[in-house]
């Protein structure tokens, strides 16, 4: 039954998150973006108490089923044991816990939160490896198959379906941060089960300083056991040994699947005695665990505290010259994120924010210190006011929940009039597209020629004003390069 429950609430949470990666509509959201916000490292970034409490304290009651039920890493691991048993079965070993390893990756995590180094935290959350994946590796295909659809929809005069673009800008390289990160996934669990949650992720190594002290816990009936070891051969986690009949507690993921395999009915999920010793032996040296604990959590907590492109046309005239980015010297950060300091401090790198954005706003930076964090750029559309889908979705507080009206007066940049680029000097006609479609009215059309009100006419900025949503960019009709681009601020500001 224990193995039933875990199975049927990680498929529930799998697929509720890989949905919501996959999804461009919006739809899946408005049912599961509770989803996101209840994993432990982003819970604890936006620094969510009641979610960060209630983790705790289901760790403390059943143990680290939170690697198995709630984080989708941990699920897609499992799938492929699985896989891998299909192929050789009781193939797993007991080993000793690679405690210098574990806790290593911990403090590079907590470094990394400290100094603001994103590449790192990035890289080693786990919802971020999994988002990484769902979203540049799946969703293209997702989408690709919607227009298929759309195509075959179009032809039967229906449309329940509509095209969308399958590409993401500068996403070559998390592509590959990506493919790499699953080819070691999938290698690691299928030859060895757990190996990634147990020596890498440092959200295990956290939760581990409290499934030590689980009021539940998997344990043996020395009476009924027969040290068959098919308990220990299908342990995923590595540890249980079933020679001292003793399993380590930090490492158990609770999955139920030794008990499945134990044919003699002596191991149980259980509460054990109080008299039982919460110390752990290596070698000829006792080390007690619960100082240790407390002191690493309360290190990484306080560490956690202080870290804190739309199709163009030109009336099927002539092909259209895509556009090339403009090198912002400050690059743009999403409306809701307050500032590039908290941007880089909570930021995760899960993409959630990128494969939402219905306007193709966000993309991966290039930036390598914080390479996975999304940056804004106006190539293929602009941050529309009325829209707050980043914002929403964000679990780890780097982008915090707007209001539309709020949205409207956020300055996240301010626009910048490049002389050289401007049609009405370079080509010698009319244009006004900028100030036609500027949002807040932040630009208007002058003489370029103030003594001679009959000479061209060109924008100006009136910075004051301009909340840097990038629609002047991206509707400017120059090319390669807009005559008009966005700034970035460092802080943002209410206009």
């Amino acid at each position: 039954m224990l193995r039933k429950i875990r199975i049927t609430l990680a498929t529930v949470m799998f697929l509720g998150l890989t949905w919501l990666f996959l999804d461009f509509t919006g739809t899946a959201h408005h049912w599961l973006s509770w989803m996101p916000k209840i994993q432990f490292l982003e819970a604890l970034l936006a620094l969510h108490v009641v979610i960060i409490i209630a983790l705790v304290v289901l760790t403390l009651v059943f143990g680290r089923i939170y690697c198995s039920v709630i984080c989708p890493l941990g699920i897609m691991q499992d799938i492929f044991g699985w896989l891998g048993k299909r192929v050789k079965k009781n193939r797993y070993t007991f080993s000793k816990a690679l405690s210098w390893l574990r806790y290593t990756m911990l403090g590079i995590m907590a470094v990394a939160l400290l100094t603001g180094v994103g590449s790192i935290v990035q890289l080693l959350a786990p919802y971020s490896a999994f988002g990484r994946i769902t979203t540049t590796l799946l969703q293209p295909l997702w989408k690709m198959g919607n227009n298929v659809l759309a195509t075959i929809a179009e032809q039967s005069d229906s449309y329940a379906f509509y095209h969308v673009e399958t590409g993401i800008p500068n996403i070559a390289v998390v592509t590959m941060i990506a493919i790499l990160t699953l080819i070691i996934l999938f290698i690691l669990a299928w030859r060895n089960g757990r190996t990634y949650c147990n020596t890498i992720c440092p959200v295990g190594t956290l939760l581990s300083f409290f499934s030590r002290f689980s009021w539940l816990k998997i344990h043996f009936d020395t009476e009924k056991c027969r040290n068959c070891s098919l308990c220990t051969k299908n342990c995923k986690a590595a540890c249980i040994d079933y020679k001292t009949h003793r399993v380590d507690y930090s490492r158990c993921v609770v999955c139920g699947d030794c008990i499945k395999s134990c044919k003699f009915g002596a191991l149980k999920y259980t509460r054990i005695p109080r008299n039982t010793s919460t110390t752990k032996e290596t070698g000829d040296t006792t080390i007690d665990l619960g100082k240790r604990s407390f002191l690493l959590t309360s290190a990484m907590l306080a560490t956690a505290a202080m870290a804190q492109e739309a199709k163009k046309t030109d009336g099927g005239l002539a092909e259209i010259q895509d556009k090339i980015a403009p090198e912002r010297q400050t690059p743009l950060t999403p409306p809701g994120s307050l500032s590039a300091k908290n941007m880089a401090q909570r930021c995760t790198g899960c993409q959630l924010c990128v494969s939402e954005c219905p306007n193709q706003v966000l993309r991966p930076g290039t930036n390598w210190m914080s390479i996975m964090q999304p940056t804004m750029s106006y190539e293929l559309g602009y941050c529309r006011p009325e829209c707050t889908r980043c914002s929403e979705v964000c679990p780890a507080g780097a982008i915090k929940p707007i209001r539309h009206e709020d949205k409207a007066s956020t300055q996240i940049g301010h626009a910048v009039w490049i002389k050289k680029n401007c049609v009405p000097l370079t080509d010698g006609v009319e244009c006004g597209n900028c100030a036609r479609h500027c949002p807040v009215g932040a630009i208007e059309m002058v003489p370029s020629d103030p003594d001679d009100e009959e000479s061209a006419y060109v924008p100006a900025v009136n910075e004051a004003r301009c909340i840097g949503c990038g629609a002047c960019e991206n509707l400017c009709p120059a090319r390669p390069f807009s005559a008009i681009y966005v700034e970035g601020h460092e802080v943002h500001k209410e206009v």
